[in-house]
């Protein structure tokens, strides 16, 4: 795992090369955490480009992978961020054409692929997770690439007549002359879905490249300022991958479905178990990570190392869960149990770890856990991709429960009533039920869904902190992205829990999961490998009949037979608990302070992003107990941290 980085100059003045290098040193070294063991710059003799790699080492520890990379030809260089999980077959087809290799690394695997290949023919042979920076000296055009399913990030963006990318923000900010303009439209999105659906970024004039697909850019044709989305191709797109699942698909009787399942995801872990530094796993005691873990442990001839965050509030503690499975499994367990005052901690670093405004609170359990993780490995498997995989979310049953009660009433009537409930706000009908704190919540989120059922956007009043309808952002226009694209959106063939799974792959899992992920665990240089989330595996589950994901009210019906073969079910089936802290309670509480500063009602006015009206009836409705609104104060929260920090 690795941060890189690079730019180019497309006016074709002639620009000082040792002034490019102190632009690649200053940007690599905002990207130090994500590759600690190494870094490397390289410059074209004959163009003003740059491409640079700072490196974690995980496949051949010796100086054969440097990057950036030369392809044996010299047509190719890279840098490159991620795993090709199966690069050793890939190798073993590349010497039979009569390819020869230096060192035993994937970068070089790729490389020698590209020149047998090409791109074009070798980017579909490539499994595993990564985003790369290829520039084509003989085409003498740079190709920006990212995975299919957005595991690992890309950002990409003008800064004059330069283009720049990197795989964070902070790297571009170092880049000169780079002058931070927050996108208020962008922001509208991020107070909507708590983090920064792709392809926008916070900044203006600044993208992220979107899950699957590429971007080429000459330096003969790139022109300063344009819009760089619209110039992103998918060579791997959702929809088309699932409708192309769906149709292929043939009756499995369900001892062949398990069969088929365990043999795929066993590929899977056994190929993210390859390392030449200390593995590991994370263990909550879920039914997701107990599966890898249990296939890791077959695999495995000593136990395997795992880890788990617990906390003292019994209500968020998953620890003793994970113990039990680890001592049926036979794992070298370690755990930690921390309250309330180390947690408390991680909360000023989030801005400076997340350097765009991301607001899932399990960001912090996912850091402490990640820290905790990297005293003992540097690579970790963990369960994530499950819920999207095997309708695993309370949405994906619930949702299509209540559609299926409202679909008779007449469409004014159920808008009209919608309307009205959503009017009184959260905090009026809290106080109905003072004693369920999530009641008013819920019902202002079921008035939401009322409104916008059988639109396209229905989905957003279940999942989303703030609605669109309630302009808390100042002067936002609405921008499209692929949740609202009907590019984007797949055949008509689909039940509605299974367009809400898609729609949860589709943005929830790249754009806020994922990067969840990523940034806590490159803050540690922790690698995360996520089998669940393998290609592979994902289309063969969206070739399966619904009844193989939900049933009898329960979803994850593969995933739970799956694993009842390896740990008995009492020490999994629970209610799903989730993985977060209890963040209402502290912002009532050692959170306060810091909060009341950050949502004063004179600074809000005065930084004009949002409207203080808003920001002050919800922070003074959760101080008096009038619902629980931890979820959206969290949101306005992380900006308003974030835009401390950077803005």
């Amino acid at each position: 795992m690795c941060g890189i980085l690079g730019f180019f100059e497309t006016t074709g003045r002639a620009v000082d090369r040792s002034e490019l290098q102190a632009a690649g040193r200053r940007m690599a070294a905002t990207l130090a955490h994500r590759g600690p063991d190494d870094e490397g710059l390289w410059q074209d003799p004959d163009t003003p480009l740059l491409l640079g790699h700072r490196r974690l080492s995980i496949i051949d520890l010796t100086p054969e992978g440097h990057q950036p990379m030369e392809s044996v030809s010299g047509r190719y260089v890279i840098s490159f961020n991620g795993e090709i999980y199966n690069f050793p077959e890939l190798q073993k087809e590349l010497l039979a054409l009569g390819a020869s290799f230096r060192g035993r690394s994937d970068t070089e695997v790729m490389l020698a692929a590209f020149d047998m290949w090409g791109l074009n023919r070798a980017l579909p042979k490539l499994e595993g997770m990564f985003a790369f920076a290829l520039w084509d000296r003989k085409e003498r055009t740079i190709h920006l690439v990212r995975d299919r399913l957005g595991k690992k990030p890309l950002y990409v963006g003008w800064i004059g007549n330069s283009l720049v990318f990197a795989s964070e923000l902070k790297a571009l900010r170092a880049y000169s002359d780079f002058t931070p303009e927050v996108s208020r439209d962008a922001l509208a999105l991020y107070m909507r879905y708590a983090c920064l659906p792709a392809p926008h970024s916070i900044y203006k004039g600044v993208w992220q490249l979107l899950p699957g697909c590429r971007l080429a850019l000459g330096t003969d044709t790139a022109h300063a300022g344009s819009d760089l989305s619209q110039k992103m191709e998918p060579y791997w797109q959702l929809p088309r991958v699932v409708d192309e699942a769906r149709r292929r698909a043939s009756p499995l009787s369900e001892a062949a479905a398990l069969e088929k399942f365990e043999s795929l995801l066993g590929n899977c872990v056994r190929e993210r178990m390859l390392s030449d530094v200390p593995l590991g796993a994370f263990l909550s005691g879920g039914i997701d990570s107990s599966l890898v873990v249990a296939l890791m442990q077959r695999e495995s001839q000593r136990p395997v190392k795992t880890f788990t965050v617990g906390f003292k509030e019994s209500a968020f503690d998953e620890a003793g869960h994970a113990r039990k499975v680890a001592a049926h499994l036979g794992t070298d367990h370690q755990e930690i149990l921390l309250g309330e005052k180390e947690a408390l901690a991680i909360v000023p670093e989030l801005s400076a770890l997340y350097d765009e405004p991301f607001a899932d609170a399990s960001q912090i359990p996912t850091l402490l856990v990640s820290r905790f993780a990297r005293q003992s490995v540097t690579v970790a498997l963990s369960g994530d991709g499950g819920d999207e995989l095997m309708g695993g979310y309370i949405r994906h049953l619930s949702v299509p429960a209540l559609a299926r009660k409202i679909r008779f009433m007449p469409a004014a009537l159920r808008r009209t009533a919608g309307k009205a409930v959503a009017a009184a706000g959260p905090g009026f009908w809290s106080k109905a039920a003072p004693h369920h704190p999530q009641f008013g919540e819920r019902v202002h989120k079921m008035a939401e869904f009322f409104i916008r059922y059988g639109a396209e956007d229905a989905y957003d009043s279940v999942t989303c902190p703030w609605s669109a309808r309630q302009n808390i952002v100042r002067g936002a226009r609405d921008l499209t992205f692929p949740l609202h694209d009907p590019s984007w959106q797949p055949g008509n063939n689909l039940s509605p829990a299974e367009r809400l799974i898609y729609k949860d792959t589709l943005s929830y899992l790249p754009n806020d999961i994922l990067v969840k992920v990523d940034r806590a665990s490159m803050a540690a240089s922790l690698e995360v490998r996520a089998p669940l989330l393998d290609r592979r595996l994902f289309e063969y589950a969206w070739s399966l009949p619904l009844n193989m994901k939900i049933r009898q009210g329960r979803g994850k019906w593969l995933l739970r037979r799956t694993l009842s073969q390896h740990v008995p079910p009492d020490l999994f089936e629970r209610t799903k608990q989730g993985f977060s802290v209890p963040i209402a309670a502290w912002l009532r509480g050692p959170l306060k302070d810091w909060a009341a500063a950050l949502l004063d009602q004179s600074r809000i006015r005065n930084e004009d992003f949002l409207d203080e009206g808003i920001v002050s009836t919800t922070w003074q409705d959760h101080l008096r107990g009038h619902g629980n609104h931890a979820a959206r104060l969290w949101t306005i929260l992380m900006f308003q941290s974030w835009a401390e920090r950077w803005n």
